[in-house]
């Protein structure tokens, strides 16, 4: 067989060479600051969401966006601080409650006694806990080395995020029409347009999912602490607010909520309440998932329930809770960019005059 030689240019090399490099770079300063971009993305998060209440202010009456931003961002936090006014005193008593009752589940569970008595009547659980505790001592069982130092940290960095996460959502708010404006200036006049109908199509959709998602988990949480409460199943007030945020994930996170909740409302005193409890949610998911949900996503982003659920699969693999609460506005995204490539496609094709072929 005859040899064949083929030649590459140094430059062409060079070039090879520098694009894995600067690919591997990014990559690298991607990773190192995801605890940043997490910030960042939270802060995008709220900032659409609040976005709809500061142009309805700008369209009736506070002209200056600025005055309009002041309005709902301090709307917004004296809502936050009236919540709190009425959830944390009944979370702390709850939290000093539960705290007083740990003895007695511990004496129970020694003595095989009550909802858990099994663990030990069944697999010796205390005798297994305090072999280890012996062999590996208290820290190596419950790994507490250096826990006072871990505590301090995330405290730290809690109060950090939250304060970051708040002055980006405030200039998110202020300065993000005029980012837009200043990308719109960057392409050619002529294709302004229609990147613009686009960007008003993609505001549409992550704008809407984000606000319906938010209301949707407010009556989730809201909802679930209600039937709780008139239950008297304790701390109604703490579980409804895990349900409301475990439902902000999409599909699973009302699934998994579902299944804690349950699960201590069968371990309080009556079998009766975790039945009702079991069957609250499985009426209320119905409801979400068949009323709810179609409204924000089927007025909104407009997916499939099958591009839903691929969206949510493939964004927790990626990127955990986080990527799930994502995917779908992505998703949504995603489909907005290929419908106005067709149509941008479809009206070249219709335009092009007969017999005329493309290169």
């Amino acid at each position: 067989m005859e040899e064949r030689l083929v030649r590459f240019r140094v430059r062409t090399v060079l070039s090879i060479l520098g694009i894995v490099i600067a690919t591997a770079a990014v990559l690298e300063v991607i990773w190192i600051a995801r605890g940043v971009i997490l910030w960042v993305f939270i802060a995008a998060f709220l900032a659409l969401a609040l976005n709809p209440l500061v142009e309805w202010l700008t369209a009736r009456g506070l002209k200056r966006r600025g005055a309009a931003v002041a309005v709902a961002f301090g709307g917004m936090i004296i809502a936050i601080v009236a919540i709190g006014a009425l959830f944390v005193p009944t979370l702390v008593n709850e939290v000093n409650d539960f705290a007083n009752a740990v003895p007695g589940y511990v004496e129970d569970l020694t003595r095989g006694r009550g909802r858990l008595g099994f663990l030990e009547r069944d697999y010796h659980i205390v005798e297994r806990i305090r072999d280890a505790v012996q062999s590996e001592g208290a820290s190596g069982v419950l790994g507490l080395s250096g826990t006072a130092l871990s505590v301090t940290k995330s405290i730290v960095t809690a109060v950090v995020a939250i304060v970051t996460i708040t002055f980006l959502t405030l200039f998110m708010l202020l300065e993000g029409p005029q980012w837009i404006e200043r990308f719109y200036g960057l392409l050619p006049e002529e294709s302004q347009p229609r990147w613009r109908t686009v960007g008003r199509d993609i505001y549409r959709v992550v704008g809407g999912y984000v606000a319906g998602n938010l209301v949707i988990s407010l009556i989730a949480g809201v909802t679930s602490a209600a039937v709780l409460l008139a239950l008297g199943i304790p701390y109604a007030a703490a579980l409804g607010l895990l349900v409301a945020l475990l439902d902000l994930v999409p599909l699973a996170g009302a699934t998994i909520a579902a299944v804690i909740v349950s699960t201590v409302a069968f371990l309080s005193e009556s079998w009766v309440r975790g039945l009702i409890v079991v069957a609250f949610f499985l009426l209320y998911q119905q409801f979400e998932n068949h009323v709810l949900q179609p409204m924000v996503y089927g007025k909104t982003v407009q997916l499939s329930p099958l591009a839903v659920l691929i969206a949510v699969l493939v964004g927790a693999e990626l990127a955990g809770v986080i990527g799930a609460l994502g995917a779908i506005p992505l998703a949504g995204t995603i489909q907005v960019l290929l419908r106005d490539w067709l149509a941008h496609r479809r009206g070249r094709l219709v335009a092009k005059p007969p017999g005329v072929v493309e290169a």
